[in-house]
């Protein structure tokens, strides 16, 4: 009965090592921000519009040096990163397309892993980003200056939104 106990002990403390080494992951995904646009690619704008920021990101975690794009719009784009899926599968061909509660699959499947989830920015796939557990998007394609964004738990998706402050 001892062993069995101080092997469920080590077993649970293994786990709990194994949570704490989990990486976090931030995923990154600009519109028209083509890679050489960003430094740590070391294209010809490297020294003349140098990204720092992103730089570190790109040291510190993972830089992907042989992507590529399933669809050059951006609605369609986002849809396949989300759900996995081609566009013929997950049924957004262009700008209008939408990917539903429920199909939002990279949500489902992180927090499936134990993470937490969150959509920050461009949505503009014009159903609500519900799968995810905090989202703060811009509806459509947004504002740039002074943008109003729809956020989980203050305002639902469907309603106006409103500006958020620092």
């Amino acid at each position: 009965m001892r062993s069995i106990l101080l092997s469920a002990i080590a077993a649970l403390s293994a786990t709990a090592v194994l949570a704490d080494e989990r990486p976090n992951i931030l995923y990154i995904m600009s519109d028209d921000h083509a890679a050489h646009a960003i430094s740590a690619y070391g294209s010809r704008l490297a020294e003349v519009a140098p990204t720092p920021n992103i730089d570190r990101l790109a040291k510190e975690g993972a830089l992907f040096t042989n992507a590529f794009c399933t669809n050059s719009i951006c609605s369609p784009s986002r849809a396949c990163v989300l759900t996995g899926q081609y566009n013929h599968v997950n049924g957004a061909f262009d700008l209008a397309g939408s990917v539903g509660p429920g199909k939002q699959m990279l949500a489902i499947q992180m927090r499936k892993a134990g993470y937490q989830t969150a959509m920050i920015g461009k949505w503009h796939l014009k159903e609500e980003p519900a799968d995810f557990d905090y989202y703060c998007v811009l509806p459509g394609q947004g504002k740039y200056h002074d943008p109003e964004f729809r956020v989980r738990g203050e305002k639902p998706a469907g309603e106006e939104p409103h500006s958020v402050r620092q």
